[in-house]
């Protein structure tokens, strides 16, 4: 900790037109003297000073980029081939948290020292040293505004707004892996002494919610809007605003109201649904107060559509402005970032074939070389595909959902037909060699040709959700020509829904409702439900607090599946100890129809019979794994620094 918190001196100074690249500088110890620009200099006026937080905005990690075949799903929702078990997915299921500082994924890349700031590569570009890095920036910038002389009021606001967002920002991350930690809101003298204390989950949250308060009250709802926004209009989608900041206010009290946050580490599941209702509420005006000013027409953002001619090829409906796909990726778009009208808050994302190299193949079966390079495979665990319930809303394990296992696939969600890659799904397009013919449909029955544990799935299902299934061999949509670029938001709208309805559940059940917007937790959930024409939430589950909470576990799990949310999810509402969450399954089956029945038919309406679930793994955790280890060097510094229990 004494390099990181020698980092809280060092400052890089950027000179940057406005604009969506976002680029970085070299290292300010790297520069010419003669190029060295005084401090007064560099904060005097806002292009200078804008130029300075664009080194934060580069040093957003890209999870789905960092490193090779990187790792961002840890809880119950994927499993990787064998050839895998170093990355962090599988060390999570061992119980083994301590290889964070080693797998090479988002949270801590050894290439992504403080001094890799500046370079633009999404591989390079991780959590745990980019975060003091930029709330060291944070801090010397605010300690600096009186510095912004020649500036309007404007131009003023969106400086501080900026950089109060990214202090708050970059410690909530940090939170919600480690707990709560120091909160560093001042240039430190690095030749004093380090007794900065750890302060509690809730004590730390209360310091985050003032500095994103305070931006959402300085920054605009759209930087096209202002005056300096005028000169970059159209490529300010990235630019911090009110919208990030009161989303992020609302999630930073959520999660300090959630379970764990509330009653600790505890194993036992009896304080699932037991909430601190004080945070909730203020989570729930937060999002009431950025949902009001959604569904008041007076932001950018909406809920994307919803609309295909082929879901299973992602293939929009002709007049569809914008796509469910296009949040997660783009092709044939010149590398668009995506994103579409969803997305709230990302990092900036060149591509130009990081997305190709980095995730395009490694999500598909390397069989008979169906997909090339990395054998490592993403796989949706059984378990997780069947929260997934039916098209009424209903879960498969409700009497009334009409779930029948000689035909599971049938009557889905329709996000399973956009998400999961199931038996007979027609997996490649385009012309195959004759002996090839077999892989072209999927095979994914019990014993079926992709069914491999080493090279294809071991689970049942693929994932195609933020990689097309023609990102394969033969349709090679992961060649250059496609363009295809890939990048998980942090955060999105339809969150932002399923947020509030948890916020108002916490404390009002399927009718609570914030003071500052009209619909209530049900609502909410049903809103988002509309979108994909699926059923909205059973009344038998809107009678129960409890039950109600579980519909939204559930509805969350399956909107937001595989974007990295889950392990989040089930620690802070404290049932990464509790079965059926500790366990990963396969699905296992007999296939009733041959293979010729998926030329003339839809996959979905395939007989099967012994439908059945097995167990791949359990998970044996305890209280400590609750939380993430602090580096031993860290917590050796100095008595204050103390870490997790357990560890």
């Amino acid at each position: 900790m004494k390099n990181i918190y020698k980092t809280f001196l060092k400052s890089c100074i950027l000179f940057l037109i406005l604009g969506t690249s976002l680029a970085s500088c070299e290292d300010y110890l790297d520069k010419e003297p003669d190029s060295t620009i005084s401090g007064d200099d560099a904060f005097k006026n806002f292009m200078n000073f804008q130029g300075y937080i664009e080194e934060i905005y580069n040093c957003i990690p890209d999870k789905q980029k960092c490193n090779w075949a990187p790792s961002w799903n840890w809880g119950d929702d994927e499993i990787f081939n064998p050839e895998a078990d170093s990355r962090m997915t599988h060390q999570v299921d061992l119980g083994n948290y301590r290889a964070w500082r080693s797998a090479g994924d988002w949270l801590y890349n050894s290439n992504s020292s403080s001094t890799a700031t500046g370079d633009g590569s999404p591989k390079r570009h991780s959590l745990w040293p980019h975060a003091w890095y930029c709330i060291s920036k944070a801090n010397e910038g605010l300690a600096n505004l009186d510095k912004l002389t020649t500036a309007t009021a404007e131009e003023k606001n969106l400086i501080a707004g900026q950089l109060y967002f990214f202090r708050a920002w970059w410690h909530f991350e940090l939170m919600t892996f480690f707990g709560g930690l120091p909160y560093v809101d001042h240039v430190l003298d690095a030749t004093g002494t380090l007794t900065l204390p750890r302060l509690s989950y809730q004590e730390c949250s209360d310091k985050v919610a003032a500095d994103f308060r305070q931006a959402a009250d300085l920054l605009p709802i759209d930087w096209d809007n202002t005056t300096v926004g005028k000169n970059t209009v159209g490529k300010n989608q990235l630019r911090i605003n009110k919208i990030m900041a009161l989303g992020y206010l609302g999630k930073n009290y959520l999660w300090a109201g959630s379970p764990l946050m509330k009653n600790g580490p505890k194993v036992g599941g009896s304080q699932t649904y037991d909430y601190d209702e004080a945070y909730c509420k203020k989570a729930a005006e937060a999002f009431g107060e950025l949902l009001n000013l959604v569904e008041g027409n007076q932001t950018q953002y909406a809920l994307a559509q919803f609309n295909y001619k082929d879901i299973y090829n992602h293939e929009r409906a002709e007049g569809s402005t914008s796509s469910y796909s296009d949040i997660f990726y783009t092709t044939r778009q010149n590398w668009l970032q995506p994103g579409s009208v969803e997305a709230i808050f990302r990092g900036p994302s060149p591509d130009f074939n990081a997305s190709n190299w980095n995730t395009a193949k490694v999500f598909g079966p390397k069989v008979a070389g169906l997909v090339a390079h990395d054998n490592v495979i993403h796989q949706p665990t059984a378990n997780y595909v069947n929260m997934y319930g039916m098209d009424n809303g209903l879960p498969l394990n409700d009497p009334a959902s009409g779930f029948d296992p000689n035909y599971p696939f049938k009557n889905r969600d329709p996000r399973f037909y956009h998400d999961i890659v199931f038996d007979g799904f027609k997996y490649v397009n385009s012309t195959m060699p004759a002996d090839m013919e077999y892989l072209r449909y999927c095979s994914l029955y019990t014993g079926g040709a992709m069914r491999p544990v080493a090279n294809a799935s071991r689970t049942g299902y693929f994932i195609q959700k933020l990689v097309p299934h023609t990102c394969n061999e033969y349709d090679r949509t992961y060649d250059w020509g496609a363009n295809y670029h890939c990048y998980l938001p942090y955060m999105r709208l339809s969150d932002i829904y399923l947020m509030y309805a948890e916020s108002c559940a916490a404390f009002g059940g399927a009718s609570g409702k914030s003071s500052n917007f009209s619909k209530t937790a049900e609502g909410a959930i049903n809103t988002v439900r509309d979108r994909v024409k699926a059923g909205h939430v059973g009344s038998s589950y809107t009678a129960s607090k409890n039950k109600f909470i579980d519909e939204i576990s559930r509805e969350r799990a399956v909107e937001l599946s595989f974007e990295g949310f889950r392990f989040n999810d089930l620690q802070r509402w404290l049932l990464l100890t509790e079965y059926p969450y500790t366990v990963k399954t396969s699905q296992e089956f007999k296939r009733v129809e041959n293979n010729d029945f998926f030329k003339n038919n839809d996959p979905k309406d395939a007989r099967v019979s012994e439908f059945k679930e097995e167990v791949i793994l359990t998970r044996v955790f305890g209280t400590k794994h609750y939380w993430f280890p602090l580096p031993d060097n860290d917590v050796y510094l100095y008595p204050e620094f103390g870490q997790n229990p357990g560890w």
